[in-house]
């Protein structure tokens, strides 16, 4: 398997230094770009596997250079910024972020997240069957399995546990679930997520109380994650 090259659009210099060299240690090609100018040709001219970019560029705002490769780049972005305001955090997976990480961060949880990212499609063509240790999901008989046993989930327990699924890895907004399950006159009800969240981690968890599956993301919205 060939290495993931991976685009770094950050200009300060000791964040771009500490980044390349663990990248380098943990098997990835790292590139690097000190403005969004820079960046965004850079990307243009060879689309990396994953971009990890600094919301405080000199040139550009880094949402709005988010809205520029989101035109066209199809490939994970992961945020890295020292912005930790929920409104920018938002804002950021709104635009299509994968995922948003608030510095100084842990080396360890970047290379968590950067794998979660870079994890193939989970809703590959021809593969409906997903396996998570004790969790099974039939996509194509709508069925979900605890330990070989059928847990019985409603219609919208099932759409919304499927959704956050096929985003694994990825924060999805309280808006842009409220908007997928409910439709857009239930954005502001964050009320429905909670209840139904806490209704699917009662089934699917092995302790609801501390979910290993369905994380939460304080102020911002929930994740599905699954850890080989």
């Amino acid at each position: 398997m060939s290495k993931a090259e991976i685009l770094i659009i950050d200009d300060e210099p000791q964040i771009r230094k500490m980044l390349e060299i663990t990248l380098q240690t943990n098997g990835y090609l790292p590139k690097s770009a000190v403005s969004a100018k820079e960046g965004l040709i850079m990307a243009a001219n060879h689309p990396p596997e994953l971009i990890l970019l600094d919301l405080g560029l000199p040139d550009e705002n880094g949402h709005v250079v988010l809205q520029k490769l989101r035109q066209w780049y199809t490939n994970p972005v992961i945020i890295l910024s020292v912005q930790k305001n929920e409104e920018d955090i938002i804002k950021a997976l709104d635009n299509g972020a994968n995922d948003y990480l608030s510095k100084p961060f842990r080396t360890g949880e970047l290379l968590a997240r950067i794998r979660s990212a870079l994890r193939d499609s989970i809703a590959e063509e021809g593969d409906t069957t997903l396996n998570f240790q004790d969790l099974q999901i039939d996509l194509s008989a709508r069925t979900v399995k605890k330990n070989n046993q059928l847990v019985k989930l409603t219609s919208t327990e099932y759409s919304l546990l499927t959704i956050l699924i096929k985003n694994e890895g990825k924060v999805l907004t309280h808006q842009y679930l409220l908007r997928a399950i409910w439709g857009p006159g239930f954005i502001n009800q964050s009320q429905y997520l909670r209840v139904f969240i806490a209704q699917i981690r009662k089934k699917i968890e092995t302790d609801a109380n501390r979910p290993e599956y369905l994380l939460t993301e304080s102020g911002v919205g929930y994740r599905f994650m699954f850890k080989n």
